[in-house]
């Protein structure tokens, strides 16, 4: 079995909802299996999480954009992250990243570009979401990447609205299709390395 791990943090439930909506697209693929994995509030991630990183054949890092970036709790992770770093540990795994926040803007590329450089520092094999935009003027937030994202899947969920109601369902299915993609390609690489 190919083994998808998520990796994120959520400080309201939004990027719980696109963490879960990647985790399902992952799913949609034979032969994958997918571990979410929430980092809690205080930023501590358990000590099996190490290993459970270590044995997936891709990574997917998720974030809500906070101030520009990632939040603490995902930096405290990613810095944590050197020790496998000195082994080499996640060397040529698959890794994606996805954020959320409540502008259609939010420099939500900056968290992309947060997660791509933790992912070539390691090693990894960044795929992007391979979706066209939804940029004319009859698409709106129900359509599939309305946002423009290309090197990852973004939201947006409106800062007067809970996770019930963002982020909205263009976003979750470009979610869906994005953890989909990844756990395609985790699987054609095993398959490639087992051959």
């Amino acid at each position: 079995m190919t083994k998808i791990a998520i990796v994120y943090f959520s400080g309201y439930g939004h990027t719980a909802k696109q963490a879960d909506a990647v985790k399902e697209g992952a799913a949609r693929v034979n032969s994958a299996t997918v571990t979410a994995i929430q980092i809690p509030e205080n930023g501590e991630i358990a000590a099996d999480v190490w290993d459970t990183l270590a044995e997936a054949d891709a990574i997917i890092y998720g974030s809500p954009t906070y101030m520009g970036g990632p939040a603490w709790q995902f930096k405290k992770f990613a810095d944590e992250s050197s020790k496998p770093w000195f082994s080499s540990v996640w060397k040529d795994k698959i890794a994606g990243g996805f954020t959320n926040s409540a502008t259609v803007n939010g420099d939500k590329g900056a968290t992309i570009n947060y997660f791509f450089t933790l992912s070539q520092q390691h090693g990894q094999i960044w795929v992007g979401t391979g979706l066209m935009p939804a940029n004319q003027k009859q698409h709106g937030p129900d359509d599939v990447n309305w946002t423009g994202g290309f090197a990852g899947a973004l939201a947006i969920s409106p800062s007067d609205v809970g996770p019930e109601e963002g982020p909205r369902s263009g976003d979750l299915e470009t979610a869906r299709l994005y953890g989909e993609r990844i756990a395609q390609y985790a699987v054609k690489t095993r398959q490639a390395l087992a051959a």
